[in-house]
C-alpha cells in the first residue's frame, strides 16, 4: 500500500508499498535512543527507513547504519529513502530476516534499535503486509533477543519501543539472554491516561536502572513541552 510522502526538517520519507507507514512510535524511538559513543548502528525492521534516517541526522552522518527489513516492498522503499537523504553513503538496507543476518554476521554493533512486531492475538490482520510488520509470527520476542545477544557489542545498547505488557515480557526474557533493562520511559498520550508504549534500553551490565515518563499531549490537546523537546529537531511544525 502507498502512503503520502512524509516531510521532516532534514529529510523526506517516501512510503510506497510499505508494510507499515511512518508513525509516532518510530519517531519516539528515533529521537529517544542513546547514540552517544556509537560507531555502528543496526535498525531491525527498518520499514520506511525512518528510525535509521533520524539516527543518521543525530550522528551527523558520521556513523554507518545498517537497516534490516524482511518485507521486500519496505526494503525497496527504505533503500530509496536512504539514497535520497543527505547521509546516503552511511546507510544500507538488507532485505532479509534478522535471524538470517545474525547467523551470518561477522561484526557487532554499538547500538541496535527496533520497533518490533508486538501483536500476539490469534486473530491476525487480513492485510498480509501489516501482519508481517506487526505480528510476532515473523519474529518472536525470543528470536529478537537471541539476535540482539549475538549482534550487540559488550558495551553496546539496544533500544526498543513496545506496548507495556509486551515490554514487561521482553525485559523478563532478556535476562535469560544476559540483556538487562537499564532505562525505561513510559509513554502516555495525555496526563492521566494509561501507559500506551514503553521505550526500553537493554545492556549487558545489570548494574543500573532508571525510569521516567513522557506525555505526548497536554489536556488541551497541544503537544507537551517534553514531546516537543524530544522531537523538535525533526518535525516541521516545531
Amino acid at each position: 500500500m502507498d502512503y503520502p510522502l512524509f516531510h521532516f526538517k532534514k529529510f523526506s520519507v517516501v512510503q510506497q508499498d510499505v508494510a507499515h507507514p511512518v508513525g509516532t512510535d518510530g519517531v519516539l524511538l528515533g529521537a529517544w535512543a542513546d547514540v552517544a559513543g556509537s560507531d555502528s548502528i543496526l535498525d531491525i525492521g527498518t520499514g520506511t527507513g525512518l528510525i535509521a534516517l533520524m539516527l543518521a541526522q543525530r550522528t551527523a552522518g558520521q556513523v554507518p547504519i545498517t537497516g534490516i527489513e524482511l518485507h521486500p516492498g519496505s526494503a525497496t522503499c527504505a533503500a530509496l529513502n536512504y539514497r535520497n537523504s543527505p547521509w546516503a553513503d552511511k546507510l544500507e538496507v538488507r532485505n532479509q530476516s534478522i535471524q538470517e543476518f545474525a547467523s551470518k554476521a561477522s561484526s557487532q554493533f554499538d547500538l541496535i534499535v527496533s520497533n518490533p512486531p508486538f501483536f500476539t492475538e490469534t486473530t491476525l490482520s487480513p492485510n498480509a503486509n501489516r501482519q508481517m510488520s506487526r505480528h510476532t509470527n515473523s519474529l518472536s520476542t525470543l528470536e529478537l533477543l537471541d539476535s540482539v545477544a549475538r549482534l550487540l557489542k559488550p558495551t553496546g545498547k539496544c533500544c526498543l519501543i513496545l506496548p507495556e505488557k509486551e515490554a514487561a515480557v521482553l525485559c523478563e526474557q532478556g535476562v535469560l539472554k544476559g540483556l538487562y533493562c537499564s532505562k525505561k520511559t513510559k509513554v502516555k498520550s495525555k496526563p492521566g491516561r494509561p501507559v500506551e508504549r514503553v521505550m526500553l534500553q537493554l545492556e549487558r551490565d545489570p548494574g543500573r536502572f532508571a525510569v521516567d515518563e513522557l506525555v505526548i499531549r497536554n489536556e488541551d490537546g497541544g503537544y507537551s513541552e517534553g514531546y516537543k523537546g524530544l522531537t523538535e529537531a525533526f518535525y516541521l511544525e516545531f
